[in-house]
């Protein structure tokens, strides 16, 4: 049985996305947005690299500098495991639904976010790695529940990836950059021809945020 949203009436909700925005521009340096075009009309799934404590409510920021910018959001809605959802019980009132890998119910649980994105307006939050990894990591290994779940979706969803980098440099405080990837749309999506072109894209986005040294042969 999946754990699925309850959000709580709009104008809270918009409070808490207020107030996490102060909380998110007081914790950390510098938040820098390389974005892209936001389609509208769509729906939209936003998929993310996964490395911190931090990246739901990183996610939450870029969406509301972005798609809540250009188009108004009609639902926000992200995925998180199912033991989280059990142990922070609030996260329901803010969008989170429960998926439980390896268990009967991650096809309802795919279903569920099939329905979702099916609405235009819809924004849904998804880190396709299903586990925390360094942000330094070179490829992107995917998980394929998003094969399972896109041909259901019964109206046009923008597929939007983001590359989250954290340096420090000069600062004592961690700056954010976030570095978005249009991925086309659900009408033409193939697996094999995204992941290649987020791998591509995140190991271009490395290259061009960090500062090295080049290193001789």
């Amino acid at each position: 049985m999946i754990i699925k949203a309850k959000p709580l009436p709009p104008f809270l909700v918009k409070g808490a996305f207020l107030f996490l925005k102060l909380i998110i521009k007081f914790r950390f340096n510098k938040l820098v947005i390389k974005d892209i075009e936001i389609k509208p009309g769509h729906s939209y799934l936003l998929m993310c690299n996964h490395f911190s404590f931090w990246d739901g409510f990183l996610a939450t920021y870029l969406c509301l500098n972005t798609i809540y910018k250009h188009n108004k959001m009609k639902g926000f809605y992200y995925m998180s495991l199912k033991k989280q959802m059990q142990k922070n019980p609030w996260l329901r009132y803010f969008g989170g639904f429960s998926i439980a890998p390896g268990t009967p119910s991650v096809n309802k649980s795919l279903e569920h976010a099939a329905e979702l994105l099916s609405k235009p307006g819809n924004v849904l939050i998804l880190f396709p790695q299903g586990k925390l990894e360094s942000n330094h990591v070179r490829k992107i290994e995917m998980q394929d529940g998003i094969s399972y779940l896109l041909p259901k979706v019964g109206c046009k969803c923008q597929l939007i990836w983001t590359s989250m980098l954290v340096e420090f440099f000069e600062s004592l405080k961690p700056s954010v950059y976030f570095h978005m990837l249009d991925c086309g749309d659900n009408n033409d999506f193939d697996f094999v021809a995204v992941q290649s072109k987020i791998n591509s894209f995140h190991e271009s986005s490395v290259y061009k945020q960090f500062r090295f040294t080049e290193e001789n042969a």
